[in-house]
């Protein structure tokens, strides 16, 4: 616990440091505990620091959390890769997916959100530097989905996230230059409010370029074990 409560300690001096820098406050900066494979006791624990939004990539590991921890009051975020055949259970179960990429998947996620739910948070996935080996859309359709995906039902499009090559933080930059070009075409401009970008390595760059929502794992929770990763 001890171990845990000093690691979320050390990082939200981090992002303290990294905004008194920038000149930001210290509230426009939101920590995602990104809690992929790692076990529910271990969540329970960074829960009982004070840390209330997690990060989950794969689907059944964090469906397997959720009913483990549903005494919490976690506030789920699904950032790994969205596949057609996975989105009802997204809908149903997490307050925020990020890494939305294509309308067909948001359409899905706004068809089968429950009219009861809060409307579903998202974040386009943007390939912001042109990486092979990632997903996202390009920069050139973000203007384009934006206009289709806020005139939505049941969902609140609230930005964009990305994840640059390692050192690449020029792309920061970048992603929040066309953050604020495309909030225009945005239905309720009021609700583009959210640039999820920078891990344990890079927060710091992340939040001078204008981050509002660091995603950190490594960082709070040690390294991970992916031997017992489930898809």
């Amino acid at each position: 616990m001890n171990d845990l409560n000093q690691a979320r300690n050390h990082v939200l001096a981090q992002i303290q440091d990294a905004c008194l820098a920038a000149n930001r406050d210290l509230g426009q900066v939101q920590l995602l505990a990104v809690s992929k494979t790692h076990p529910s006791p271990l969540l329970r624990e960074m829960y009982s620091t004070g840390q209330r939004s997690f990060g989950e990539n794969y689907l059944q590991e964090a469906l397997d959390k959720i009913e483990d921890l549903k005494d919490l009051d976690i506030e789920w975020h699904f950032i790994g890769h969205v596949q057609r055949n996975k989105t009802k259970h997204l809908a149903e179960k997490f307050a925020w997916v990020h890494g939305v990429d294509r309308f067909i998947i948001a359409e899905r996620l706004s068809k089968q959100r429950d009219v009861t739910q809060d409307p579903l948070n998202i974040c386009l996935q943007v390939n912001i530097d042109a990486q092979d080996s990632k997903d996202g859309c390009q920069p050139d359709e973000v203007v384009e989905l934006v206009k289709q995906i806020s005139l939505l039902p049941h969902l609140r499009l609230r930005g964009l996230m990305v994840i640059p090559a390692p050192h690449h933080t020029e792309a920061f930059q970048d992603a929040k230059q066309l953050f604020d070009q495309v909030k225009v075409f945005h239905v309720r401009p009021e609700d583009w409010d959210t640039l999820s970008m920078g891990m344990s390595g890079d927060l710091v760059e992340a939040i001078a370029a204008g981050s509002t929502m660091v995603r950190i794992g490594t960082a709070l929770f040690g390294a991970r074990d992916y031997s017992t990763k489930n898809e």
